[in-house]
């Protein structure tokens, strides 16, 4: 029969001391040694033909590696059952004893779900909505200058040639075409206009106000969420696990790789530029991190707290939108089906929270 001891340790980790008797894993070496003998070759036998007691001296350490493998984890579930430990990262296992024909003595050390408690009442939080960005000429006059001065880099004025004096069209030193070239204008008009894919420069000026205001919109739902996102923050209390800080800190960093990646940089040469390390970005970064693990870990509470719930038909008619073959069917395994699903649940959370602000 296992013995057990759970001793909780600080930041949610959670130790477990174990002692399995021989006669509860015995069989669990027999299979181990006899899946192995399989691909053992021993000199005057035929591969998986070898006596297992002369394979179980051949390979020695390997097998015990092997059983240990797979008998640690079953022992460690079972240990865990009936117990409020909830791991949520792989365990970290140190061996203290074991001896074919002894009892196995071991720890496991893995990060058990914390404990998440809201601290105020979430119904009556007051967030004030950011004040919605007002479009004017300005804007709409600054996008169609940047899609300009790139348009005209790849369409070059035919009176700028540096080879002769021009006028208009026409170079006097250069022989002239045979069909006379369009010249290209130094403002935007509806020639522009139309390669952008509008029908005029009225039409492309409607058409980016139409998309700056929706932009606007966007940012400041984006806004108003993120205030919303702190005040849950700070009415939650947990111990939060560092193996959770990490993670966010990693994410945060591939995040910033992107970043880099799009400025047509090395994460390296960027790192030097900045006089910075990887390691260093994450100690400044470490607060905010915590802040990001809390806040989503007190959305995640208050989904419990009001039942929020995630369907698998949800969770597929939000993959049946993806078009792109490749991502889509990374979310085949489990795992990707299971972030969608936590992603899907702190939305529909958050949506709920929204309607249930009180006005600041």
């Amino acid at each position: 029969m296992i013995t057990k001891n759970i001793t909780n340790l600080p930041k949610s980790v959670v130790e477990v001391a174990i002692t399995v008797p021989w006669e509860d894993i015995s069989a669990k070496w027999d299979e181990t040694l006899t899946r192995l003998s399989q691909e053992v070759e021993i000199p005057g036998f035929r591969k998986g033909q070898a006596p297992l007691n002369m394979v179980e001296n051949s390979i020695g350490n390997k097998l015990q590696d092997e059983f240990l493998k797979v008998v640690m984890p079953q022992m460690l579930v079972e240990s865990l059952q009936g117990s409020t430990v909830v791991p949520i990262n792989y365990p970290k296992y140190q061996l203290t004893s074991f001896f074919k024909g002894q009892s196995l003595i071991f720890t496991a050390q893995v990060t058990n779900r914390p404990e998440v408690k809201i601290s105020g009442d979430y119904k009556g939080l007051k967030v004030q909505r950011p004040e919605l960005k007002v479009i004017g000429d300005t804007d709409k006059d600054k996008v169609i200058e940047d899609l300009f001065k790139r348009w005209k880099v790849k369409n070059p004025v035919a009176q700028s040639s540096q080879n002769g004096v021009t006028s208009g069209s026409v170079s006097f030193n250069q022989p002239q075409a045979s069909t006379p070239q369009p010249v290209i204008s130094d403002i935007p008009d509806d020639a522009f206009a139309k390669s952008m894919g509008a029908q005029s420069l009225e039409d492309l000026t409607l058409k980016i106000k139409t998309d700056l205001e929706a932009e606007a919109k966007y940012n400041n739902e984006l806004d108003y969420e993120e205030a919303l996102l702190q005040e849950v923050e700070k009415i939650t209390q947990v111990d939060i696990p560092d193996v959770l800080v990490e993670d966010e800190l990693n994410r945060m960093m591939v995040s910033l790789q992107r970043r880099v990646s799009d400025m047509g940089m090395l994460m390296d040469d960027y790192l030097r530029s900045q006089n910075e390390t990887s390691e260093g970005i994450k100690n400044k970064w470490r607060p905010q991190a915590e802040k990001n693990v809390r806040m989503e870990l007190g959305l995640a509470e208050v989904a419990r707290l009001e039942n929020v719930v995630i369907s698998d038909e949800e969770v597929q008619a939000e993959i049946d939108k993806i078009q792109d073959a490749r991502l889509k069917s990374q979310f085949e395994s489990q795992e990707p089906r299971l972030h969608l699903k936590h992603n899907l649940r702190q939305i529909k959370t958050l949506d709920l929270l929204k309607k249930l602000l009180k006005p600041a």
